[in-house]
């Protein structure tokens, strides 16, 4: 019977973060040097920015999920299922596989990289009637939704109906809302055009926030830019302003306004996986605390980065920690990779630092604002460098070729409003996208680990 000797290395989720720490692995690491496993549902990236692209149809749903099983050297083995607790001190992950079975994975070192899940709040009827921009489902399902909308509203006969189903709502001024508000409402103004009952001016959309400013990042010339983009479409954007209820046919703003609509698009923020709060591990707002080197303080092995972990952010200093973009992952998926290879080899391991390369946000057809390397840029020249960022981050060729072929498609052609059948099921909401009941408490992952072993023995 053949023992196995070599280190055990468990890679939890297949984002920006884990993906990168696995390809530089497999590329650093001799083949008789470490086993390593990774842990994601899908056996695809799926590259997120581009998300509100597909949900407005720019770009099909295939373009920007990134085959596993085509782009990596098959060292790898890949565990199809999602991690719901880890226990540090036994070494053990527990998984749940996507045909419902929760298996025990030992590891001697693992890097930690889930990701987050949508950031909600206890507001109600908004888990049950809003709809969420994480998953490539939700896009693929926000889309059906969003021309389902207009079948219906031509094919009524009731005005109040009609004027509901043309009023959209989006929650969250930061990148991922106003890209998303953007795209769908150039969809739907271009789709309107096919429905020659429906009176262009009964389509409304609405972005709101919380906060003071839309997309603060950018700063105040480029915020307001983007801000007078939307405005001149049409988008009645309202800052300072969130949701204090959510129902099937309307919704309540904290303002007190209330606003007739089927769709109530959710894209406030994020929050670190749930996986986080199994570890029983210090964590900074949800986030899992770090060293700068992303190692897990007391606990030898244990790496974290990406959006769930609170990875200090050396470059700013002042307990500043990196944000959770796109960026810090791709970079800090190379580095811990790096780190972990330095800990196998019993080398020191070297903290995290960036430079920031800068901000895009892409609105669709020739609008965009982009600061690359702290340079501001409107329209055209933002457009090309926004995509072209876009573009080149992709980790493939054959993903390359796609969304180019559809980039160009889309603006020869443009869309031919399909839906592809979801609306014939129920409805699916927040609650139905992200399994937030699946995760373990802490004690419950200690009792798994426990009757596992004893049976073992």
């Amino acid at each position: 019977m053949d023992t196995v000797t070599r280190p055990r290395i468990l890679v939890v989720g297949a984002g920006f973060a884990g993906v990168e720490c696995v390809r530089r692995l497999e590329r650093r690491l001799a083949p008789d040097e470490a086993d390593l496993t990774l842990v994601t549902p899908f056996s695809y990236q799926l590259y997120l920015p581009l998300l509100p692209q597909v949900a407005s149809g720019v770009l099909t749903p295939q373009s920007v999920a990134l085959s596993l099983r085509r782009s990596e050297r098959y060292r790898t083995r890949i565990i199809p299922g999602g991690a719901i607790g880890v226990d540090l001190r036994a070494k053990v992950c527990v998984i749940r596989t996507i045909d419902g079975e929760v298996v025990d994975e030992p590891y001697d070192y693992i890097v930690l990289a889930p990701g987050s899940v949508t950031r909600t709040f206890d507001i109600p009827g908004l888990t049950d009637h809003a709809f969420g921009l994480k998953s490539l489902a939700e896009a693929a399902y926000l889309r059906d939704h969003v021309i389902s909308q207009l079948d219906i509203a031509d094919a009524s006969h009731d005005p109040a109906e009609r004027a509901s189903r043309l009023q959209f709502v989006v929650v969250g001024g930061g990148y991922a809302g106003t890209e998303t508000a953007a795209c769908l409402q150039r969809l739907t103004h271009a789709a309107v055009k096919r429905y020659p009952r429906l009176d262009p001016g009964l389509i409304k959309w609405h972005l709101i926030d919380i906060a003071p400013k839309l997309m603060p990042e950018l700063g105040e010339n480029l915020g307001r830019s983007a801000q007078q983009i939307l405005t001149r479409r049409g988008i009645e954007i309202s800052l300072g302003v969130s949701i204090a209820k959510a129902g099937a046919e309307e919704v309540t703003f904290t303002d007190g306004r209330v606003v007739p609509t089927r769709t109530l698009i959710w894209t406030a923020g994020v929050v670190a996986s749930p996986l986080i709060g199994t570890l029983g591990a210090e964590t900074v707002r949800g986030r899992l605390a770090v060293n700068a080197d992303m190692c897990l303080p007391g606990h030898d092995g244990v790496f974290a980065l990406g959006d769930s972990a609170a990875v200090p952010d050396v470059a700013k200093g002042d307990g500043a920690v990196c944000p959770p973009t796109a960026q810090h992952a791709l970079r800090q998926g190379r580095h811990v990779a790096e780190n972990v290879i330095a800990t196998l080899r019993g080398l020191p391991t070297r903290q995290y630092v960036h430079r920031d390369l800068g901000l895009v946000v892409d609105l669709g057809g020739k609008d965009a604002v982009s600061k690359p390397l702290g340079i501001e840029l409107h329209g055209v020249p933002a457009q090309a460098v926004a995509r072209g960022y876009h573009w080149s981050a992709l980790r493939t060729g054959v993903a390359k070729t796609r969304v180019m072929t559809n980039w160009l498609l889309n603006a020869v052609a443009g869309d031919d409003f399909v839906r592809t059948g979801f609306q014939a099921h129920r409805p699916g909401s927040l609650r139905d996208f992200e399994y937030l009941d699946a995760y373990l408490t802490p004690e419950q992952v200690r009792a798994h680990v426990g009757e596992a072993g004893r049976a073992a023995r």
